[in-house]
């Protein structure tokens, strides 16, 4: 096992629910019902507003018990290569199988950097720190992909790739109870089109950004279904051979990048 790098993590403000999912067992969901049901305080007070923001400094507890928050710890990425089937997220109210029943326990209290859906597999970073979180899954790191399409790719789609695309409706591609109806796509960074058919097409694409199913409707609003996708890499770090259903720390190299990627960001 590869030897953890030290990230300093400042201080932050963030919504109650979110600080007990970061540091407890529970969901976001589960901490909204103990919220609900009288049974977090914050300083000693009582807590029932599911708005509430609080401070890594405040002293918060569960039915009387303090939740630990550790000062300066060592902050932690880890890759997990997902498969198909599975959901991101702590638990699913239809019962699916969701990357911590995989991952197990040590990982319960870690957060999804970005998604990746139900049908989607591949790299998906993992960090016990919301500092982190933030900061990688709203940037404009590089995200590589695999994907399968049921049709040709065609001239206008390249065209689309290459200059960007607003759609007022892009709700084709899209989750059915997503509230998202448009979108903006920036342009590619990159594409290589490995086969391209009548009946199926593969291609490899780079993005900024981490948009909710954006590839999916991408590719639909040109009448074409995602057959597969698969995440290779998410700035910079990469799946290699990390077998499906599988996860690993990340090197003493990608520690270092992320260290300077996040100090970067403080100093803009």
């Amino acid at each position: 096992m590869k030897k953890k790098e030290e990230i300093k993590e400042e201080y932050e403000v963030l919504r109650l629910n979110k600080f007990i999912s970061h540091n407890t067992k529970y969901s976001r969901r589960e901490a909204d019902k103990l919220i609900e049901e009288g049974k977090v305080k914050v300083n000693n007070k009582l807590i029932t507003d599911l708005a509430t923001k609080v401070k890594t400094t405040d002293k918060i507890s569960i039915n009387h018990t303090p939740i630990k928050y550790e000062k300066n710890k060592i902050i932690t990425v880890v890759c997990y290569n997902k498969p198909r089937g599975e959901i991101v997220s702590k638990n699913d109210p239809q019962g699916r199988k969701t990357i911590f029943d995989s991952l197990g326990g040590k990982f319960k209290h870690f957060l999804p950097i970005g998604r990746l859906d139900y049908a989607s597999e591949g790299l998906l970073l993992l960090t016990d720190s919301v500092e982190v979180m933030n900061k990688l899954a709203n940037s404009d790191l590089e995200r590589m992909y695999k994907i399968k399409v049921d049709g040709p790719i065609t001239q206008k789609i390249e065209d689309a790739m290459k200059q960007g695309l607003e759609l007022d409706d892009a709700r084709a591609g899209g989750h059915e109870k997503s509230k998202i109806t448009s979108m903006k796509f920036a342009p590619f960074l990159a594409y290589d089109i490995q086969t391209n058919g009548d009946k199926f097409s593969k291609i490899k694409v780079s993005i900024i950004e981490g948009k909710n199913r954006e590839l999916r409707r991408f590719f639909a609003h040109f009448g074409l279904e995602v057959l597969d996708l698969k995440r290779l890499e998410y700035g910079g770090i990469s799946l290699n051979n990390l077998p499906t259903g599988s996860s690993r720390y990340l090197t003493k190299e990608e520690y270092r990048d992320l260290r300077y990627y996040i100090n970067q960001k403080d100093n803009d």
